[in-house]
């Protein structure tokens, strides 16, 4: 039996993302500033992006488009008794693979990167975010390399690990739910 329901934690990641969007649209630098933010990047060597001192157009869409997934997110819950479950049951492992490809993009493909160090032989590298980039990592000029600083990592680190925790614990629910099934069948067709 999970110890937090699917139902409570996807709860607490809407709420999350209702929370994220009011601070992207009135005040961004607390979400730059946040403690976790500041230890996940350093130690994984990402940049502090000086774009999410100030409000910006682009936030303020950001803060619209989380307000919305994280309201509609909760709506869910007010669908019949069974379609939250298979709602949920689709979503999870999708947000959870795409929230690690980036996780894993913003890492692989940023400035601490260990493809770029070659003095490094295999090891993880975690140059200064704040010095120059490793030699041999040339950044382009797609949009993309925004991607590449600590509040984006820190987020998709955060979506990840909560997804992983949402389709685990769905999973367990299944289960749970499916003998209980099987226990009311066969006490059903003892009492006949």
């Amino acid at each position: 039996m999970a110890l937090i329901s699917a139902k409570t934690i996807i709860t607490s990641i809407s709420l999350f993302h209702i929370t994220l969007g009011f601070f992207f649209l009135t005040n961004p630098g607390t979400i730059a500033d946040q403690a976790v933010v500041y230890l996940l990047g350093e130690a994984m060597g990402l940049p502090y992006a000086r774009s999410f001192e100030t409000q910006s157009p682009a936030l303020a869409f950001l803060a619209v488009v989380l307000g919305i997934v994280g309201i509609s997110d909760l709506v869910t819950f007010s669908l019949p008794n069974e379609m939250p479950e298979h709602h949920w049951g689709l979503q999870a492992p999708l947000r959870l693979f795409f929230s690690f490809l980036l996780t894993l993009y913003t890492f692989f493909f940023g400035p601490s990167s260990p493809i770029y160090d070659s003095s490094s032989r295999g090891r993880l590298n975690h140059p200064s975010a704040h010095a120059h980039p490793p030699p041999g990592y040339v950044a382009s000029s797609w949009g993309g390399d925004a991607l590449k600083n600590r509040v984006f990592f820190t987020f998709m680190f955060v979506e990840t690990m909560s997804w992983f925790w949402i389709w685990v614990t769905l999973q367990e629910e299944r289960r749970e739910a499916a003998a209980r099934k099987v226990r009311r069948r066969s006490s059903h067709s003892h009492t006949l």
